[in-house]
């Protein structure tokens, strides 16, 4: 069964090398962006140029409608059965915003499932809640996306981020 890595800048490049995924998501400014890593070409890299922001601020880029239909768009045409990487700076709240999505997507009724999973495999995780709010409104979840979030347990502040790994579907 292929898997979803999530994971920080730093360990990219490790996991993107173990994996050999077919496709790889960065949610980072546009100058904290890595560049592409072998063997994948540019167009199985998805870069989402945004900060790790809940609500707009000044000389920043938070999450709009745009990123997440783009993030959607390239989940949509990812294949179930190849490997995907998601990364952003630390592995802790966009790109479990984004892993979210991607085990949801496909499961109408299954958010709360999906958060549980996330919560087990990632004890620190705090996806990013405007992410969240953005993709449920997108996949016309009414509200459900967002509950299964809130369900989660606090996370664990124990600042060791580790890579985690989550099923492609559920």
């Amino acid at each position: 069964m292929s898997r979803i890595c999530v994971c920080g800048l730093d360990d990219m490049p490790d996991m993107v090398k173990g994996m050999r995924p077919g496709r790889l998501i960065s949610l980072l400014p546009v100058d904290q962006q890595p560049p592409t890593p072998p063997p994948l070409k540019d167009s199985d890299h998805l870069r989402v140029l945004i900060d790790d922001l809940d609500e707009p601020r000044d000389g920043f880029t938070a999450p709009g409608h745009e990123h997440v239909e783009e993030l959607l768009l390239f989940l949509h045409a990812s294949p179930p059965e190849i490997p995907l990487v998601i990364h952003c700076f630390a592995g802790v709240s966009r790109s479990p915003a984004a892993a979210l999505m991607a085990l949801a997507l496909h499961a109408p009724g299954r958010e709360r499932e999906a958060a549980s999973l996330l919560r087990k495999a990632a004890p620190f995780a705090c996806p990013n809640r405007l992410l969240v709010q953005l993709a449920d409104n997108a996949l016309g979840r009414a509200g459900a996306l967002v509950a299964a979030l809130d369900s989660m347990s606090q996370p664990e502040w124990n600042f060791d981020f580790q890579p985690f790994f989550l099923p492609r579907v559920l």
